[in-house]
Parts: structure tokens; C-alpha cells; sequence
């Protein structure tokens, strides 16, 4: 039998293990069964590029392998186009493997390429950006700022707690209005955030049951305690109810759905797009349903989410 072609798109200093050995392991693994076209990342090449180049080239398949930027990367790429998009995670927080349901080891995530489903799912823009994860807004933007790549490089996925614990000291609340398809929210917050797909350690996103991948929506939540300590025990309530499979019950926990929204903030805040940081609001995000193919293990059945808004301060409603 003749092997399928695939573009492995690599990055040679995702995470902290053994970049050469960690590949030569993906080969011994994927290449019995694919050709593999090899294109690393450099600092002077994004895997975006590697990737809308090898779609440009009538590439059958495309593989990525590294950080969360990496693999986000790659796959904006691909959004909109039906070619199956394979996942090995080598990163920090892996949260784009964990969002999907991907196994974040290389054995088990090329083994999923070998033998997983194709799944569509949706994707998103964010001020005409492509998304394939959230937009954090406020306080996750600047806690992902202050964790810089010495910081991950040391300290792991700690590294995002101690930036998070850091940021908790200057914490800020700003006005937000929140346009979506059928009302305009207008509240007091520290963090809103706008999920297509999230892992349950992306906490600020986690107000909804779940955040359910391919409904054509996006989930919303919004964070809005008034003191530090009112955010560390929002942050683990959060925590909480996302290990649990369960809704935020906090009154200053907010969430909503929507296939489109337009935030404006007073005054501007930072806007933390699939982890890197991209200016500051207002942002427009708009759902793009079914706009990435993806290799994953058998998907399991998701819980429909709820809306909640009582309980937020400052809150007003108008139904349009």
C-alpha cells in the first residue's frame, strides 16, 4: 500500500524536552504510514506561513507540533478549507489539545492521526484575525502578557499562575458593553472572555457548563468581582465548576452565547488572542461554523450551556 502525504509543521523550540528526539519519535511513529513533507519554524517564519503555503501547494494533510501558538497558527491556516488538520502537543499549557480533546502525549497523539475521527468544527475571527480558541479581554490578556517565555521556559505551566497571582495585585475593572445578536449587556468587569473552544484550565472561560466546540456559537463570560480576593475565589469557583462539568453559580459570574458579539470597553483593554496579545478592544468576533477540520479521538457527548446574567454590578440588559 502506497503511504499518504502529510505537512509535518515543526517547531524546533516548543516546550521543554528533547526537540531532535521528540521528532525523531514522531517519524518512527507517522512515517510507516505518511510521507512526510518536514517544514520548521524559525523566528523569521510563522507556522501560518509554512501552513497557508503548504494548502497554496495542494497539500492532502497537515500536521503541527508544538506550542499552543504553533498549533493555533497552523491552524488558521486552514480554517475554512476542508483539509484534516493533525495535532502533537509540545507546549506549555497544550491548551489547544486539551480543548479538543486530543491526548497531549506524542505516542497518543500520533496515534490519534493514525486512527482518530474527522471532526469539523467551528472556528472564529476576532477583528478579522482568525481564531480557533478565545479571546480573553482584561485580566487574562494582561496575565498572559506578564508570562513571558523565560518565565515558561522555567517555571512550565506555572509560569501562567504566577503571572496570574502578579496581575492580581494591579486588578482593574472597566466598563464593557457587550453587543451580541439579540441584546446589549452593559456591566462592570475585570475579564471577559469569548471562547469558541477552551480547556477547563482556561478558567476565565469557563462560566457556561461547557464550551461546546461545534454548535455554531460563542461562549461569553464575564468575570467581575470588585476586590482581589472576590477574583482568586471567582478564579476557583471557576476552577471548580469546570472540573465538575457544571455551571458558575457565583453572582459575579456572567455568561452568555451568541454567533456574534462586539465589545467596547471604558477604558481600552488588552485583547489576549489564542494566547498572544493583538491590541486593544473594541473587537468584533464572529463565529465561522464549521470552519476547521480536525483529526480526534471518538468525541464524546457535551452538555448543552446555560445563560446567566443576574448578580453582575452595574448590569443592564436592553433586548433588541
Amino acid at each position: 500500500m502506497s503511504r499518504r502525504s502529510a505537512c509535518l509543521i515543526y517547531n524546533p523550540v516548543a516546550g521543554q524536552g528533547d526537540s531532535e528526539a521528540d521528532l525523531q519519535k514522531i517519524r518512527e511513529l507517522l512515517e510507516p504510514e505518511f510521507d512526510l513533507d518536514i517544514r520548521y519554524t524559525t523566528e523569521e517564519t510563522d507556522a501560518d506561513e509554512l501552513a497557508l503555503a503548504a494548502v497554496q501547494e495542494g497539500v492532502a494533510m497537515i500536521i503541527a507540533s508544538g506550542g499552543d501558538g504553533t498549533l493555533s497558527a497552523a491552524a488558521t491556516a486552514l480554517v475554512g478549507t476542508s483539509i484534516p488538520f493533525g495535532v502533537i502537543s509540545r507546549g506549555t499549557a497544550n491548551a489547544f489539545a486539551n480543548a479538543l480533546g486530543i491526548p497531549d502525549t506524542i505516542e497518543e497523539a500520533c496515534e490519534t492521526i493514525l486512527t482518530g475521527s474527522v471532526r469539523v468544527v467551528d472556528a472564529a475571527t476576532c477583528n478579522g484575525k482568525p481564531m480557533v480558541l478565545l479571546a480573553g479581554i482584561g485580566f487574562e490578556a494582561e496575565a498572559v502578557e506578564r508570562a513571558d517565555r523565560a518565565a515558561k521556559n522555567r517555571f512550565g505551566m506555572l509560569a501562567y499562575v504566577l503571572a496570574g497571582v502578579q496581575q492580581l495585585r494591579q486588578l482593574e475593572i472597566f466598563e464593557a458593553q457587550i453587543e451580541t445578536d439579540d441584546k446589549v449587556v452593559t456591566v462592570t468587569a475585570a475579564a471577559v472572555t469569548v471562547a469558541n473552544a477552551a480547556p477547563s484550565t482556561s478558567i476565565l472561560a469557563q462560566g457556561p457548563a461547557a464550551v461546546v466546540v461545534d454548535d455554531g456559537m460563542l461562549d461569553i463570560t464575564i468575570v467581575a468581582p470588585s476586590t482581589a480576593t472576590g477574583a482568586i475565589a471567582a478564579g476557583f469557583h471557576l476552577l471548580q465548576t469546570a472540573l465538575q462539568g457544571v455551571a458558575g453559580e457565583r453572582p459575579d459570574i456572567g455568561y452568555l452565547r451568541s454567533r456574534s458579539v462586539k465589545i467596547t470597553t471604558d477604558p481600552p483593554q488588552k485583547i489576549a488572542l489564542d494566547g498572544e496579545i493583538v491590541g486593544t478592544t473594541p473587537v468584533d468576533i464572529q463565529c465561522i461554523p464549521g470552519g476547521l477540520t480536525i483529526l480526534v479521538p471518538k468525541p464524546e457527548l457535551e452538555p448543552e450551556p446555560t445563560e446567566k446574567l443576574e448578580g453582575l454590578p452595574n448590569l443592564q440588559v436592553k433586548i433588541k
